[in-house]
């Protein structure tokens, strides 16, 4: 469906990168086809640097995490969002899941604007499944999360990323040779998997010097700022040659880079690494809400394109072993790469635009 370039669109999709990221491609198809889009974030200062990619309108709702202590926060948000609404008139508002869609939604619900909501993860989490109700349609990553939302209009889209993710070159730093592994625990980074992976890692880079093998290591690392100098340390006086970033904004280069990746299995990250066609072990957050990042990686590890590893299982040793098996094995790598990239869904940004129109004219 093409737009014809008359709708106030709002996307509101802040928080983390997992949800920001997915909205700002669904953005700029609208803006492409001619609407006048304006994106909401919440304000914390871990979006900042996920915004800058979105040259447009920004708005900052102040929304917080559903807690006690943030009522007042949560009230004020709502105001702020009501006002905003008001005094903007938009047609319809898109809204990508997670607490700062919260606010947004119920206002826009009680202005009378039409609400589409994205659902990035296999289980939906509290946000999307209190606000459905107040939905016209629900746009899905995977089709297996509909059996969590009976009675709601589900639209099974995929995931939108990042347009230019799978458009990225090689790291010039990189010896030619090298076997890059890239390790990322999202846009936050994630202390435990800067542990294992860190720790792993300068292990194996022992046994292959024992081995005396031509191939060396080269890491490319994302920790998060908490963990930025620990890591850098860590490799550095083990003499492992690498690119450590709390935030790597090259997300794109990383992804070409890599011949292996290392990460947490939200959304986002699935879905990138399947369209860049990676193979990749994840290590879902323990503590993710319904324990969505497990079953988010049960759905690539049964399609043979990911392995999965359980944090509270995992040693840097077993790590290592694992790790030295698919240096060792390129056959492998190669047919996780194939297997992941069918799972990609080319036009999911563009799958929602088209809904994003649809119930706005509905």
């Amino acid at each position: 469906m093409k737009g014809t370039g008359d709708l106030k669109v709002v996307v509101a999709c802040g928080g983390t990168g997992g949800h920001a990221f997915p909205g700002l491609a669904v953005a700029e198809v609208l803006r492409q086809r001619g609407h006048e889009v304006t994106v909401w974030d919440s304000g914390r200062d871990i979006e900042s640097s996920v915004m800058k990619s979105w040259t447009g309108n920004i708005f900052s709702t102040g929304a917080r995490q559903l807690r006690l202590s943030n009522f007042l926060h949560i009230i004020n948000s709502y105001f702020r969002c009501l006002s905003r609404l008001k005094k903007e008139r938009c047609d319809v508002l898109l809204a990508m899941g997670s607490y700062s869609s919260l606010t947004p939604v119920i206002a826009a619900r009680s202005r009378g604007v039409p609400v589409v909501l994205h659902e990035a993860n296999t289980v939906p989490g509290r946000a999307v499944e209190f606000l459905s109700r107040l939905a016209r349609a629900v746009a899905i990553s995977f089709e297996s999360t509909q059996k969590y939302l009976q009675g709601r209009e589900c639209f099974h889209t995929g995931l939108p990323v990042r347009s230019n993710i799978n458009k990225g070159v090689r790291f010039d730093s990189i010896p030619e040779n090298a076997f890059v592994i890239f390790v990322t625990g999202g846009s936050q980074g994630a202390h435990a998997v800067n542990e294992l992976a860190s720790e792993a890692i300068v292990r194996l880079a022992r046994k292959l010097k024992e081995r005396e093998q031509s191939r060396p290591i080269y890491v490319i690392h994302q920790t998060g700022s908490a963990d930025e100098s620990r890591v850098i340390m860590t490799y550095a006086t083990n003499g492992i040659e690498g690119r450590i970033k709390a935030f790597e904004d090259r997300m794109e280069d990383a992804m070409a880079s890599a011949d292996f990746v290392i990460a947490r299995a939200g959304a986002s990250t699935c879905f990138e690494l399947a369209l860049c066609g990676k193979s990749a072990l994840f290590i879902p957050l323990p503590s993710a809400v319904r324990n969505h990042q497990h079953f988010n990686a049960e759905a690539f590890v049964a399609a043979r394109g990911a392995d999965e590893a359980f944090q509270q299982n995992l040693s840097p040793l077993q790590l290592e072993r694992y790790l030295l098996s698919i240096y060792d094995n390129e056959e492998r790598r190669k047919s996780m790469s194939e297997n992941i990239k069918k799972l990609s869904v080319l036009d999911a940004a563009e799958r929602v635009a088209d809904i994003v129109e649809r119930m706005a004219k509905a």
